[in-house]
């Protein structure tokens, strides 16, 4: 009876743990809050390296233009850059077929977006 009892306990407590941020989300432990983030350093590298595959170049996929700065202002300002990036409701979700970016990458993003979304 003993054993049974041991062997239940070990069970439910090895089924048991709490999640940590870091081991779930490796890439968020890498992420240093940005005070400041522009355009041509963070940005526009981002959505050459997850976007521009599609929405760059002579024909952009659905018309959507990423490669300026002009262009993206065009998404930044109707909302629909955050909207689909952060997967949110109402919006298409980018990158399409592929994952979320990444806390970070959408962090870095945002923090371009809330000091002006300046062409720098």
């Amino acid at each position: 009876m003993m054993n049974k009892i041991s062997l239940f306990a070990l069970l439910l407590l090895t089924g048991c743990y709490y999640d940590n941020e870091a081991t779930l989300y490796p890439e968020s432990a890498n992420c240093t809050p940005l005070t400041t983030s522009t355009f041509s350093g963070n940005v526009l590298p981002l959505l050459n390296n997850r976007c521009n595959n599609c929405h760059g170049g002579n024909s952009p996929s659905a018309g959507i233009a990423l490669n300026t700065h002009t262009a993206v202002m065009k998404y930044v300002n109707d909302g629909s850059l955050m909207g689909s990036i952060n997967f949110s409701s109402g919006y298409s979700a980018m990158p399409k077929n592929s994952g979320k970016m990444s806390a970070c990458d959408i962090q870095k993003i945002q923090a371009w977006i809330d000091a002006g979304a300046l062409n720098n």
